[in-house]
């Protein structure tokens, strides 16, 4: 049998449960959050402390 010479990698999907996807999810909740904070600090009261 001929043998190919090159072999094509396959790529793994951007959609799913892959680690790129769970690392990007992460960090925009750890954004998220320090800005909760942060508005929190600021206005010196909770977001739903009125309600």
């Amino acid at each position: 049998m001929i043998k190919p010479e090159f072999i094509p990698k396959r790529k793994l999907p951007r959609y799913g449960f892959h680690s790129y996807n769970e690392k990007l999810n992460g960090r925009l909740a750890m954004i998220g959050f320090i800005a909760l904070l942060l508005t929190e600090f600021f206005l010196k009261h909770g977001l739903f402390s009125n309600y």
